[in-house]
């Protein structure tokens, strides 16, 4: 059940870490540049486990879904070219709108899985794992939006 607080760091990371580091330097801090990081870096780990964890994100598929493996390596994909996407300036604010909609469209996924007992990743607690992972995906959405989409302009902390 790590894997929430592994994505909280990932996330928080890099705004933590430049926030630190502007007040050290007495220098302006670009907060979209690094809250798109961090969504960034939380978005390749979860193209890692499309990859590492296949087995388990395919059984968090209803049985009826057609070509279930390729459907995770796919959104893997997505997931990546949405994670690279973050750290390239052009890119941010597209990247970020499709995270959130990529958050919202797969969350179906994570209900599936807590209310079938899926064992991957908390879901095998049954429907209280959705208490863990409904306030992250809201904090994620959030993140993107308030943090990556919203600020337009570079704003100093």
């Amino acid at each position: 059940m790590v894997t929430p607080f592994v994505i909280i760091l990932l996330l928080s990371g890099p705004l933590g870490i430049a926030i630190i580091g502007s007040k050290f330097a007495k220098k302006p801090l670009n907060v979209q540049k690094y809250a798109c990081w961090g969504l960034g870096m939380a978005f390749i780990f979860f193209f890692v486990g499309h990859f590492v964890k296949t087995q388990g994100m395919v059984e968090m598929l209803p049985p009826w879904v057609p070509f279930r493996a390729a459907i995770i390596y796919l959104t893997g994909l997505l997931e990546l070219l949405i994670g690279i996407a973050l750290f390239l300036p052009r890119h941010q604010v597209l990247a970020a709108k499709v995270a959130i909609v990529v958050l919202v469209v797969f969350f179906p996924a994570n209900v599936y899985s807590a209310l079938n007992g899926v064992g991957l990743g908390g879901h095998q607690w049954g429907p209280v794992y959705l208490l863990i992972r409904g306030p992250l995906q809201v904090v994620l959405i959030a993140w993107a939006y308030f943090l990556c989409i919203r600020v337009h302009n570079k704003q100093t902390v």
